[in-house]
């Protein structure tokens, strides 16, 4: 049985996934103790949308499937309203979270700055 999720990125960290193939997500910097991906597509798109856009010029939704099992041992985080739930992964347990990804990690929507 696998939990769908989402997780909003910025160009670098697409193309990083890319590189893996659309397999995993890569590794936290050095400030990024955790890895947050959220549980419903409406919130990744505020993110996207709203923060990715504005830091980085775009934004994307990226959506994938994890084993249900291994997710829980995570308490779900409630970080405002009821649609901002996330999960949060320490970052020394993303490359254990990888490998319970099932399938590929696919970009389901794509912002990007009407600036010219």
């Amino acid at each position: 049985m696998t939990t769908t999720l989402y997780r909003p990125v910025g160009p670098e960290e697409l193309v990083l996934i890319k590189n893996t193939d659309w397999t995993a997500f890569p590794p936290r910097l050095p400030d990024q103790p955790i890895f947050y991906p959220v549980m419903n597509e409406e919130y990744a798109i505020q993110i996207a949308r709203d923060w990715n856009v504005k830091a980085s010029g775009s934004g994307y939704v990226t959506k994938f499937e994890v084993n249900t099992f291994y997710l829980s041992q995570f308490e779900v985080q409630r970080v405002g309203g009821k649609t901002h739930d996330e999960l949060w992964i320490p970052a020394e347990q993303l490359e254990e979270f990888n490998g319970k990804i099932v399938g590929k990690i696919e970009v389901t929507q794509t912002f990007t700055s009407e600036k010219k």
